[in-house]
């Protein structure tokens, strides 16, 4: 059985650091429609114990002998950028996918799970620099509407939904996984924004808003909705390069959490992403 997930980063060095902390080799590069390129990466059926019943396969990447099939994608910026993004890779995977045993090929069920993936602003004291955050919700924090009486979200005004939970099951999987290895690491809501926060005022309001939200990034609910579209499980993950609030660049620590970010998925691609149910 080939656990098939597809990690979707905003730029190239995010994806870069999930790449290298995979540690599953040279990717095979997919291009897709609107000038993307999916990075493939996949274990060998040399890498199933031999009386696994993920070995022995037909010797190619990937295959039924292989058990981990990660797909990395550079989605781009902001939410409706990553959306779009997200959809062409789910839609390809869908199409081309060999048949499996729910049904033939382009039946559905392109991945087992989604994962959000980058660096993020981080809410203090709550998320540290140089931490990482697991969403337990993905969350548009700023779809809705201003009114005199205060915001009111999507949901509030009946035009659709701006939470999506992530299955408490997976949570905790991958904050055991990150636990067991000394990685500092919060479960809480993660927000998406379409405006980066830079002042302590709007650092406030979110907090206020989203009471127990860890980090703000932008793409997080984009992805989620596109996955959404294909019933498959998604999660978001962060690490921490700054804090929200006012801009201060001699402050930030990307290349901290660019490293923390490919330490977190060294542990998961040898632990949680082998131990996914197929969707």
């Amino acid at each position: 059985m080939v656990h098939r997930i597809l990690i979707v980063t905003a730029v190239a060095a995010e994806a870069d650091s999930v790449s290298a902390g995979l540690g599953l080799g040279g990717a095979e590069l997919l291009p897709l429609p609107g000038g993307l390129v999916l990075r493939r990466h996949a274990d060998s059926p040399g890498d199933a114990p031999p009386d696994s019943p993920d070995s022995p396969g037909d010797g190619s990447p990937g295959s039924p002998g292989g058990r981990l099939r990660v797909d990395v994608l550079v989605g781009g910026v902001g939410p409706a950028t990553v959306a779009a993004s997200t959809g062409t890779a789910l839609a390809y995977a869908a199409l081309t996918d060999p048949p499996g045993p729910s049904g033939p090929s382009g039946s559905g069920d392109p991945y087992d799970l989604v994962v959000s993936a980058g660096i993020a602003g981080g809410f203090q004291p709550l998320a540290p620099l140089g931490s990482v955050v697991v969403s337990s919700a993905v969350v548009a924090a700023d779809l809705g509407a201003q009114t005199p009486d205060g915001y009111l979200t999507v949901d509030e005004l009946g035009f659709g939904r701006s939470v999506h939970p992530v299955p408490e099951a997976l949570t905790v999987r991958i904050a055991a996984a990150l636990a067991a290895a000394g990685r500092p690491h919060t479960v809480a809501p993660v927000l998406t924004v379409s405006t980066v926060t830079g002042t302590a005022g709007r650092a406030a309001e979110l907090a206020g808003l989203r009471p127990g939200a860890a980090a703000e990034a932008m793409e997080g609910f984009g992805v989620a909705e596109a996955a959404a579209g294909y019933a498959v499980p998604v999660v978001e993950i962060r690490a921490v390069s700054n804090a929200v609030g006012p801009r201060d660049r001699a402050a930030w620590r990307i290349g901290e959490a660019l490293e923390a970010l490919r330490h977190t998925f060294e542990l998961l691609g040898k632990t949680v992403f082998l131990e996914l149910e197929p969707s």
